[in-house]
C-alpha cells in the first residue's frame, strides 16, 4: 500500500487547513471524532484519505481510525496520519492532548497540488466540510490558504514571538486568508455587525457564535487581481485602522513573487540549474529562476596553456596515476547509492554529482577537515578521470595535488585546484561546477 507522502515529492504549492479546538476529556473519543469523520467522508471530493497510519498502516475505515488512536495513545498525547495512494496527494493529521496538557484537538489537512481547488464546486464542498466542523467544534481561529502565499505573511505567528503568541492567541485579525473561521470571542472583539457586513464571497454566522468567511469562490486563484482585491477589502473592513491601499499593494507584491518566470538559463548549465530550481521550496522557486536567469558561470581559472604545463615531478608516474584512480574510486564509493551514474564517469555524472553536493549543502554540512582531506582529492581525481576518458585527456602528475594537470588539446586543466574552489561554499558549487569546467574543456580541446 504505497502512499503519496509530501516528503520526497517535488515541492509545489498546496492548500493547508489548520483547525484547532478543544474536546471533552471525559467522553469517549469515538463520539468526539464522529462529527469530524462524518463531514470528511461527506465532503472530501476527490481527495478522501484511503490510508490510516498509526503504529502500522491500515486501509481507511472508522474502525482503523479508532484502532490507530488507541495504539498511539500515550500518557499525554495521541494522534495519527491519513494519506492517499492516488493523486492528488494528501497529508492529514489528527492530534490530541490529554491532562495535564490543555484538552486540545487539532486537525491539519494538506492537499497537493493547490490546483485541485480551481473548481468552484470542489471549493464549495471543502468550505461545507469546514463549516460542519466549525459548527460542532468551538475554535478561536481556523484558516485554509495557499502555503506558498502564507510564507510571505509577516511570519507564521504574524510578527509575534512564541511567548506573545501563546499568551495572546489569535487576539485580533492579523491576516485574512481564503477561508477563515473567527471564533465567538474574536467576533465580539471586531464587532459582530461589522464582521457580518464584511465584503466577501461568503460570510455566515454559525450556531455557536463563530463566523465563517470566504474571500473568493476558488482557492487556487488566490493571487489573481480580483481575488487579491476581495482579500484586501475584507481585511481592511475588519481592521479599519489599516490603510486599504497599503494592504492591497502588499498582496500584489506577494502575487508578483509567485508569478511564473520563464527559465532562460545559461545553455551549458541548464540541466543542472533546472534541477536546482526544482529542488527549491515552491514559494521561492520563481525568484530563484529569475536569479539564475541573470547568473552566468565565471570562466574557469584552473587551467594553463599547454606550452606552459608543469612537467611531471613524481618519482613514479604509474604509482601517481594509480593513486588518482584510487581517489576517484573514493568518490564513487561515497556517492554511488544516491548518484548511480558515478560508475560511468561521464559528463552527465558530473552534473549528477554537482546536484547531489548542492542538495546536501555539502560544503556547509560536513566537517571542513573531512572535506579538505578526503572530499577534495576524491572530487578532483574523479573530474580528471572524466576528462581523460571522455576528452582523450592525459594526466601530468605532480607531487602537490593542486598542481596535477590533465592535458586536453591546447590546454592543461587543474582538477584538484577546481575541486578545492568548488568546495568553498554552496554558491561555489555553481560558480566552480564540475559540469561547466568539462563543457569549457570540451569547447577548447581542438
Amino acid at each position: 500500500m504505497k502512499v503519496l507522502k509530501f516528503h520526497g515529492m517535488k515541492d509545489e504549492d498546496y492548500l493547508r487547513l489548520a483547525f484547532d479546538t478543544v474536546f471533552d476529556q471525559q467522553a469517549a473519543l469515538e463520539g468526539q471524532l464522529e462529527p469530524f469523520l462524518q463531514a470528511l467522508e461527506e465532503y472530501a471530493d476527490g481527495w478522501m484519505p484511503d490510508v490510516v497510519e498509526g503504529k502500522r498502516r491500515r486501509k481507511y475505515s472508522r474502525a482503523a481510525v479508532w484502532k490507530s488512536l488507541e495504539e498511539k495513545r500515550g500518557q499525554r498525547t495521541s494522534g495519527l496520519e491519513l494519506y492517499r495512494t492516488k493523486w492528488p496527494a494528501l497529508d492529514m493529521s489528527i492530534s490530541l492532548w490529554f491532562p495535564p496538557l490543555p484538552p486540545n484537538l487539532g486537525f491539519f489537512v494538506n492537499v497537493k497540488p493547490l490546483s485541485v481547488f480551481a473548481e468552484a464546486d470542489r471549493c464549495h464542498r471543502f468550505v461545507e466540510m469546514v463549516r460542519a466542523w466549525a459548527s460542532h467544534y468551538p475554535v478561536t481561529y481556523a484558516k485554509a490558504h495557499s502555503t506558498d502565499d502564507t510564507h510571505f505573511t509577516d511570519s507564521p505567528n504574524f510578527g509575534r514571538d512564541d511567548e506573545t503568541r501563546r499568551r495572546d492567541g489569535f487576539d485580533k485579525i492579523y491576516e485574512v486568508f481564503w477561508l477563515n473561521v473567527f471564533g465567538a470571542k474574536l467576533v465580539e472583539t471586531v464587532g459582530r455587525e461589522r464582521m457580518l457586513s464584511t465584503p466577501a464571497h461568503r460570510v455566515e454566522e454559525l450556531p455557536n457564535g463563530s463566523v465563517l468567511l470566504v474571500t473568493w469562490p476558488t482557492a487556487a486563484d488566490f493571487a489573481s487581481k480580483e481575488a487579491r482585491l476581495a482579500q484586501a477589502r475584507a481585511h481592511a473592513h475588519l481592521r479599519p485602522d489599516l490603510d486599504f491601499d497599503t494592504v492591497l499593494r502588499t498582496l500584489h507584491e506577494r502575487s508578483a513573487m509567485l508569478a511564473p518566470v520563464e527559465p532562460r538559463f545559461h545553455p551549458e548549465m541548464a540541466s543542472l540549474l533546472s534541477r536546482v530550481v526544482d529542488g527549491a521550496a515552491s514559494y521561492e522557486r520563481q525568484r530563484r529562476i529569475a536569479e539564475l536567469n541573470a547568473w552566468c558561470p565565471p570562466e574557469p581559472e584552473e587551467w594553463r596553456p599547454a606550452d606552459s604545463a608543469l612537467p611531471p615531478d613524481v618519482e613514479n608516474v604509474e604509482r601517481a596515476l594509480q593513486q588518482y584512480s584510487l581517489y576517484a574510486e573514493h568518490l564513487v564509493a561515497l556517492l554511488h547509492s544516491q548518484v548511480p551514474s558515478v560508475f560511468e564517469a561521464t559528463p552527465e555524472s558530473l552534473t549528477d554529482a554537482d546536484f547531489y553536493f548542492w542538495r546536501e549543502e555539502f560544503p556547509k554540512s560536513r566537517l571542513r577537515e573531512a572535506i579538505d582531506e578526503h572530499a577534495v582529492p576524491a572530487i578532483g581525481a574523479y573530474l580528471g578521470e572524466v576528462l581523460v576518458r571522455n576528452l582523450g585527456g592525459k594526466w601530468i602528475p605532480r607531487q602537490k595535488l593542486e598542481e596535477a594537470q590533465v592535458l586536453v588539446g591546447n590546454r592543461v586543466w587543474l582538477p584538484f585546484a577546481r575541486a578545492r574552489n568548488y568546495m568553498r561554499s554552496r554558491q561555489s558549487l555553481l560558480d566552480y561546477s564540475l559540469t561547466y569546467l568539462y563543457c569549457v574543456a570540451e569547447r577548447h580541446r581542438s
